[in-house]
């Protein structure tokens, strides 16, 4: 039908769009701008000609961990040993 349902408060309104400017002429791919975490769910692709085809995706979206932290624990003698640790939120 030319057009994206977004669903009820998604806000996603302003971040998708097709890919192709006409999707009746054989790609209705969407472009998902901006992505959120609250973005992750199940999408699902219906595509009415003769028949109807339906196809769902599941994205999966996660933030980027933090910058980590890292330190020494050990003596630093040439021909020692030290442990490198790091961690990140």
């Amino acid at each position: 039908d030319h057009h994206v349902n977004y669903g009820s408060g998604s806000g996603l309104q302003d971040r998708v769009a097709f890919v192709q400017n006409d999707p009746s002429q054989h790609d209705a791919s969407i472009r998902l701008a901006d992505l959120q975490v609250s973005d992750t769910g199940t999408y699902q692709c219906r595509v009415k000609k003769n028949t109807v085809a339906v196809h769902e995706v599941i994205v999966t979206v996660q933030e980027k961990p933090a910058i980590p932290q890292c330190w020494t624990e050990g003596e630093l003698i040439i021909g020692g040993s030290i442990l490198l640790r790091c961690y990140s939120r």
